[in-house]
């Protein structure tokens, strides 16, 4: 358990250290980002996604791209950091992410997706890139080829928050306290797209599968 400010609603504190404290996770601890580095965030409008772009920009990465499933959503992700938005349903991911590194690729990638995007996330790492996976949303259980990364001399990184916490429980904690700082402090945005009450847990799970939500979708007793 984390302490709640007193300025931030139980909403808000919900789920900072799955979504903020994953996304760091994978950004710094895991995924090594410097600042001018590029960097790809695949679903850029899911909680992580948004926790991701923030954090990344904040850090001083040269280039924050994203990938949304429509215009609409990544519009709105420039409020947040965006500098390039790709919409995965009508754009090749990996064919726009060199145009707009000018065939370099981007130094770090951070999935939570996997499947065919994870496969599109190695398409799109510079030389030596590296990716974080942090996730199987996209429900398949194809394996990616992985000569390609090999070949780039790059790497892929498992990510699992459930796992820093048991076994580095002092490092995890006081990043996630950081974290809830910095949001307290208005450094940081939360953003909760809708809130469902328990009983309508079917609903909210739809609402997630239909790829409308941007942020959080949230259930609550």
């Amino acid at each position: 358990a984390f302490a709640v400010p007193d300025s931030m609603s139980v909403h808000d504190a919900a789920g900072i250290p799955i979504e903020f404290g994953t996304a760091d996770d994978c950004l710094f601890e895991f995924g090594g980002l410097q600042a001018g580095e590029t960097v790809l965030i695949q679903a850029g409008a899911s909680g992580v996604g948004l926790a991701a772009i923030q954090l990344a920009k904040q850090a001083g990465a040269s280039m924050v791209l994203a990938t949304a499933s429509s215009d609409d959503r990544l519009d709105r992700l420039r409020d947040y950091g965006l500098d390039h938005g790709i919409n995965y349903s009508n754009t090749d991911v990996a064919a726009q992410v060199m145009r707009l590194t000018e065939g370099k690729g981007v130094n770090l990638v951070v999935d939570s997706v996997g499947g065919k995007t994870l496969e599109g996330s190695i398409a799109s790492l510079a030389y030596r890139g590296r990716v974080s996976w942090v996730g199987r949303a996209g429900r398949e259980e194809q394996a990616p080829e992985i000569w390609p990364i090999m070949m780039k001399n790059g790497s892929i990184h498992g990510v699992f928050l459930g796992a820093e916490l048991a076994m580095n429980p002092v490092r995890t904690r006081t990043m996630i306290e950081g974290l809830i700082a910095r949001i307290a402090a208005g450094q940081l945005t939360v953003v909760t797209d809708k809130v469902f009450p328990l009983a309508e847990a079917e609903a909210a799970h739809r609402y997630i599968e239909s790829r409308q939500a941007f942020g959080r979708v949230l259930l609550v007793p």
